[in-house]
């Protein structure tokens, strides 16, 4: 299978939408968060009652505007490939997010993915939606080797690059249609990627993925 181009992050914003259709990525991915209500499109995190959202060496304005998912999907004007990454536990994201692909007419294929199964396997049951199972440390893995040998309609798995082997990829093919792996940022780590077999390559660099793409041709 020749490995997807994924755009880690670009569809939290508008610009990084438009950046990485211009260089022909295969899906962008974003991070949705369902604050108070509404879908939010963001990596960064609420702070509580602070007034900030943060990441690690990053800090924005709490009362700055914030895309939404609606708004993102309805800005598309080139049949994006969406990975929408759901973000925490809260019972009403998987239902708020079926119910906003359900409404915004006319879209493609759609993959949801994430570290809580149950929401994305619920969002999955939408016929147009595909499910990806994501791991990040060994507990995880340790489980998702479990789930996709026994569930029916997971798509996909995307498992931190530093839990891989070509033993386990392979495994992991048996069971499900693409094995993706982040994060793939610079030349090095897209060999070692490529080497193992995986077929979707999530990476935060534009230069990194158009060097995926020029192999590809």
């Amino acid at each position: 299978m020749t490995p997807l181009a994924i755009a880690h992050r670009a569809g939290n914003s508008l610009a990084g939408l438009h950046a990485a259709n211009t260089l022909g990525v295969d899906v962008i991915e974003c991070d949705v968060h369902d604050y108070r209500g509404r879908l939010e499109v963001r990596h960064l995190k609420t702070a509580g009652p602070l007034p900030f959202l943060w990441d690690r060496w990053e800090l924005a304005s709490a009362s700055a505007p914030r895309l939404g998912l609606r708004e993102l999907l309805e800005a598309d004007r080139h049949g994006t490939t969406f990975m929408l990454d759901l973000k925490g536990r809260r019972s009403t994201t998987a239902p708020s997010v079926a119910r906003t692909l359900h409404d915004v007419a006319g879209h493609q294929q759609v993959l949801v993915c994430g570290r809580y199964w149950p929401s994305v396997e619920l969002v999955g049951e939408l016929p147009f939606v595909d499910a990806v199972l994501s791991a990040r440390n060994r507990v995880e893995l340790s489980r998702l080797r479990q789930r996709v040998a026994t569930a029916p309609h997971v798509h996909g798995v995307s498992v931190h690059l530093t839990l891989l082997d070509e033993q386990l990829v392979t495994e992991l093919h048996r069971h499900v249609e693409v094995v993706m792996s982040w994060p793939v940022n610079d030349l090095a780590a897209l060999d070692a990627a490529l080497g193992l077999g995986v077929s979707g390559i999530i990476s935060d660099e534009p230069d990194v993925l158009a060097a995926l793409l020029a192999r590809r041709r």
